[in-house]
């Protein structure tokens, strides 16, 4: 059975529905785009629908999510030395990326350790993955909000304690319904 995660917009502000629970979130700087006119770096939210894919974590600030059933998705830990490849020119665009000094020379790439919580926890939605479209938007991910609750590049942002709250009931099929 597939599980839905509903972003809706109420009054110009973002809202997470999953099951009769609403969570404030936080989208793109310049709002929504059908996934069709995405392009990479427009700092907007694709309209559609993404299954969830991996979640990533950081060891050092969270906890390993823990799931009632086992095998709902993928979990790594965030190292010093991950990244995701937003570089249109490379075969890694909109994957997965071990940063090391030879592959930092040539592509470019968002670190996935970072200094704020953002990516304290974050999962990995299927937009743009199958295909991978070259330009088509890279790394939107559901991460935890900014401090300031400021929007996103692109993202789906919750504060932490509602996006671990929201892990906890993960089912296999989760995916995330993003509308105007």
């Amino acid at each position: 059975m597939k599980k839905k995660w509903l972003v809706i917009n109420i009054n110009n502000k973002y809202f997470l529905k999953v099951g009769d629970k609403i969570f404030s979130c936080q989208i793109g700087e310049r709002g929504v785009e059908k996934a069709v006119k995405k392009t990479e770096g427009d700092k907007k939210t694709p309209i559609g629908n993404w299954y969830l894919k991996t979640i990533y974590y950081r060891s050092d600030k969270v906890f390993r999510p823990k799931f009632k059933k086992k095998n709902i998705l993928k979990i790594y830990k965030i190292t010093k030395d991950c990244g995701w490849c937003d570089d249109i020119r490379s075969y890694k665009y909109n994957k997965y990326v071990k940063i090391s000094n030879s592959e930092s020379l040539d592509i470019n790439y968002e670190k996935l350790w970072r200094e704020d919580e953002a990516y304290d926890i974050l999962i990995e939605t299927s937009q743009n993955t199958n295909p991978t479209i070259k330009n088509k938007g890279s790394a939107i991910f559901i991460h935890c909000s900014f401090s300031d609750n400021r929007n996103t590049a692109g993202c789906i942002a919750l504060e932490k304690k509602n996006l671990v709250f929201l892990l906890k009931s993960l089912r296999q099929n989760t995916y995330i319904k993003i509308q105007n």
